[in-house]
């Protein structure tokens, strides 16, 4: 396949979870289809070759002059497109034994899966896909197989736990759609499901992601709340330094974007002491915090107290540590390293991590990314003189052109990208 015919199906698959896109493909109506795929920027010339008719044709469907209604033109758009043939009433296409459908994105459930199984497939296809596209198949989840049981007067309190921790796994997805203000929703409803199960490391958690939230925000008060209730709930039950850690992080956090500087430091470094402390227990419904995830928060912290040369450091070790394919998390250390070199003056090495940074697939479902992105542009802006940044700015642009066409079915249409 050539790339543009690539390109136009990786259009086509964004659609695919598009309700008009998909109310289109129930009706038929190939004429809003196309409409749809021209005002993801693909031209009408583009889209006529592809599924071999004239621009004239093309543009009587599409202006409602005359519709599909041969068999076989459904099966040439279909093929053409990677539509799978379910979506046209149609046989499983001859090639969607190779190409995942869309629809099913990234998730593979294990058959007959529990709870934990069911979230650790969430998770790995969140590491790798973004929550853009996964928040809708969690939340349906969580409607179909956790919901019901939290009424069955025969449930244990576990149910509660699994209710928790997935309806705050939706609440990140959320939040990496753009979606903050649903995120929060999600957290504070996952809250009581969470004391409700008795689980206090498990609220303790809950509490770490509102903290993270708040900062998103610019709350940096009411970041530093929920850490230290966090930090209240993890105390009174079994000692996990990984959970302890990631608190003590997000009230580093809280304190350095206030400018606190010696509980900033303090907090910090009472993370890097516990990360490595013994645990009393395992605690599978936890999102996991290691070295990587602290580095990555270190080089935050430390930037914001313009540690510049510290930062620097803890930076280059979160994108080392994140070199084992987990696409969003390097992309956002990445963005994290780039702007250090900018702060430092060092515009040669900015240069040299963008380069890397623009590899990131462009199909990766995080409007964080992309938020992340242009604040990173904002950035590099007032050093364009220097020509190495010149040029840079010209493929980063070339790059986010490409990437908000492709993201176009998660991005929010008003107000741009959303914190």
């Amino acid at each position: 396949m050539d790339r543009q015919r690539q390109d136009l199906c990786e259009v086509v698959a964004g659609l695919l979870e598009d309700p008009r896109a998909l109310a289109a493909l129930t009706d038929r109506d190939m004429g809003a289809l196309f409409r749809l795929i021209n005002h993801r920027g693909v031209s009408t010339r583009r889209i006529a070759a592809a599924v071999e008719i004239t621009q004239g044709r093309l543009y009587d469907y599409m202006n409602n002059k005359s519709r599909v209604e041969k068999l076989a033109i459904f099966e040439q758009i279909a093929d053409a497109l990677h539509i799978p043939g379910r979506l046209l009433g149609l046989a499983r296409r001859a090639w969607e034994a190779q190409v995942r459908d869309p629809q099913q994105h990234a998730v593979q459930m294990p058959a007959g899966s529990d709870d934990l199984a069911a979230m650790d497939a969430f998770r790995n296809a969140d590491r790798q896909a973004g929550g853009g596209r996964l928040y809708g198949a969690v939340v349906q989840y969580l409607g179909q197989h956790v919901g019901p049981r939290l009424v069955d007067a025969d449930s244990s309190p576990q149910v509660f736990a699994a209710a928790a921790a997935l309806t705050e796994m939706a609440g990140w997805m959320a939040h990496d759609s753009g979606q903050n203000g649903l995120a929060a929703r999600h957290f504070a409803l996952a809250q009581p499901l969470a004391r409700a199960s008795g689980d206090l490391p498990l609220a303790a958690h809950i509490a770490a992601s509102r903290s993270h939230l708040a900062l998103q925000a610019g709350d940096a008060s009411g970041a530093a709340l929920w850490a230290t209730t966090g930090l209240d709930l993890a105390g009174r039950g079994p000692l996990i330094p990984a959970l302890v850690a990631r608190l003590h992080t997000m009230h580093a956090r809280a304190m350095a974007v206030a400018s606190h500087h010696t509980p900033a430091t303090h907090a910090l470094d009472r993370a890097l002491r516990v990360l490595g402390a013994p645990t009393d227990t395992e605690h599978p419904w936890l999102s996991p915090f290691d070295a990587a995830a602290l580095a990555g928060e270190s080089a935050l912290i430390l930037r914001d107290l313009k540690h510049h040369d510290q930062a620097l450091a803890h930076a280059e070790d979160a994108v080392r540590f994140r070199a084992d394919g987990r696409a969003r998390s390097l992309a956002l250390s990445r963005i994290t390293l780039a702007g250090i070199h900018v702060h430092r003056l060092d515009l040669d090495s900015a240069v040299r991590v963008g380069h890397d940074l623009l590899s990131t697939s462009p199909t990766l479902g995080s409007v964080r990314v992309v938020h992340e992105l242009d604040k990173l542009r904002r950035l590099i802006e007032p050093h364009k003189k220097y020509g190495p940044i010149r040029d840079y700015l010209v493929r980063f642009d070339d790059s986010m052109r490409a990437r908000m066409l492709l993201l176009a079915d998660i991005i929010p249409p008003e107000g741009g990208v959303p914190s």
